[in-house]
């Protein structure tokens, strides 16, 4: 495998990762408004993933510092392009942290009903955000014949997109009701099951629409499958665990469910990585430029190994650290911090 294909499998090992770590309180804050029946539950709720939410967002950063180091080209096209939604985003960041952070420093019920109302919709944008991101990355975006994005934001709102989003909305949501079951007893675990059950329809059927109407838009996307039917295993193992994550809801097999949800969005990103390679931003079909791939988007060669070297020893670093931070904060979370 050639550098510029590692990189590539870097970037999407990272933003998967991401996808499944900052995933589940996304999702959690998404449906926590309607999860939670009382002020007490929704802190509980938000105390689950209290300890482990900055650290989660550790994988973001990595993936956009890939972007920079490994991929240039993309990063400045796919930065100036998407300017107002990337703000948006950072915004959303900004906020659903503050409505984490901010809610336990002064106990009042307008305080905190604000900042709980902040942290839901921040969630519930970010998850929506990132889905039509996605959906525009398979779908393909408007380029110049110099390579650059052309168009605005309401070209990205396209049909496609916008069910990329609302899959990214339930997928993730389904995510966070699983982790919610997983961390929580009681009354609001028994919620937390019977959420998730709901979800896990609303994802199966938006799952569906996208890739229905993926060979609609993007009937090329297949092609790498026809070429190496091994990658069908992906697309395969996902659906498998979809089917196992639904067992282990109705079964109430918590710790089950919750991995399988994980398992399930990883291997769905990463199938859309294997149709995608090795384009990383494809063009519109009325666009005068091919659009971006691991070639004439990546840095020098040297650059890309150097860059290599001290990204592996950096996720070695952020690998010890999460793993410790989980395992300190393992079991059910049962205590209302105040």
């Amino acid at each position: 495998m050639n550098l510029n294909s590692t990189w590539f499998v870097m970037l999407a090992f990272t933003l998967g990762v991401y996808a499944v770590l900052d995933g589940f309180d996304l999702g959690l804050g998404t449906i926590h408004l309607l999860l939670a029946r009382s002020r007490d539950d929704r802190a509980r709720l938000i105390d689950t993933v209290g300890p482990v939410w900055n650290g989660n967002e550790v994988w973001l950063l990595a993936a956009g510092g890939s972007m920079v180091v490994a991929f240039p080209n993309l990063y400045a096209s796919s930065f100036s392009g998407f300017y107002l939604p990337l703000m948006l985003v950072l915004w959303l960041l900004l906020l659903r942290g503050l409505g984490i952070e901010f809610r336990h420093q002064i106990h009042h019920p307008m305080w905190e009903d604000a900042w709980d109302v902040v942290f839901a919709f921040s969630s519930l944008l970010l998850s929506l955000l990132f889905g039509v991101a996605f959906g525009n990355v398979l779908h393909g975006v408007p380029f110049e014949s110099g390579g650059d994005f052309r168009g605005s934001f309401t070209v990205l709102l396209n049909p496609f997109s916008l069910i990329a989003g609302l899959l990214s909305v339930a997928t993730l949501a389904l995510h966070g009701a699983c982790w919610a079951a997983m961390k929580t007893e009681g009354p609001l675990q028994a919620r937390a099951r019977r959420f998730a059950a709901v979800l896990w329809i609303a994802a199966a059927v938006l799952l569906a629409a996208m890739v229905v109407a993926s060979f609609v838009v993007r009937p090329e996307f297949t092609a790498n499958f026809v070429a190496h039917p091994l990658l069908l295993a992906l697309p395969l193992i996902a659906i498998a665990l979809l089917a196992s994550n639904r067992l282990a809801i109705g079964r109430g097999q918590d710790t089950r469910a919750f991995m399988s949800s994980s398992g399930y969005i990883l291997t769905v990103l990463a199938s859309a990585a294997a149709g995608l390679y090795p384009t990383l931003l494809p063009a519109a079909p009325d666009s005068a430029s091919p659009g971006l791939d691991i070639y004439n988007a990546a840095a020098p060669a040297g650059s890309l190994r150097i860059a290599l070297m001290i990204y592996l020893a950096g996720l070695a670093i952020v690998t010890v650290y999460l793993v410790n931070v989980y395992r300190v904060w393992r079991g059910k979370t049962t205590q209302v911090y105040r």
